[in-house]
């Protein structure tokens, strides 16, 4: 059954808002998986804090024109679904990524970063990177790391000294 126009305009102001709202996007045509399998992806993308939307081709191209993108429209040539990074850039590109691994039929061809349309290539180099925990993890293992050698080394002429006296002890 054909969507209403009400349907279609909220439908509009949903993807526009999840636009503004998120750091990045990427674009996934999904055709050719099955509806077990694409639950599967959104349960993921749920686990991660991420947004799976699926909506017809022309709104997105709508959209993303009236959010001054300017995208190619052989972009959209065939079923799309748009996964929201809302906290993370990286994450809907690693999970896209990931699933796509063991599911070949999964195609990114595309997605928005740092408010410009970016191509796949692009969107595989990021799901590359490492989660913000972990960036953040390493982060504060850097810092860590000197004052855990100081302490280390103030620890060891304490334990030389400690050393040297029982030594005392022990030949008396």
């Amino acid at each position: 059954m054909p969507k209403t126009r009400s349907q279609k305009e909220k439908a509009l102001t949903d993807f526009s808002a999840k636009l503004k709202e998120a750091k990045s996007a990427v674009f996934v045509n999904f055709e050719n998986l099955k509806v077990k399998e694409i639950e599967e992806l959104r349960k993921n993308c749920r686990q991660e804090g991420v947004d799976y939307l699926v909506t017809k081709k022309t709104l997105m191209k709508i959209a993303l024109k009236k959010a001054g993108l300017a995208v190619k429209p052989e972009v959209f040539d065939k079923s799309a679904a748009a996964v929201f990074g809302i906290n993370d850039e990286a994450a809907p590109a690693r999970i896209v990524q990931t699933f796509a691994k063991t599911h070949e039929a999964l195609n990114v061809f595309g997605g928005i970063l740092e408010g410009k349309f970016v191509g796949r290539e692009k969107i595989l180099e990021l799901a590359k990177l490492p989660s913000r925990e972990e960036l953040l993890a390493k982060v504060l293992g850097s810092i860590k790391a000197p004052v855990s050698g100081f302490v280390n080394v103030l620890a060891g002429n304490l334990r030389g000294l400690v050393g040297v006296l029982s030594a005392i002890k022990e030949s008396k």
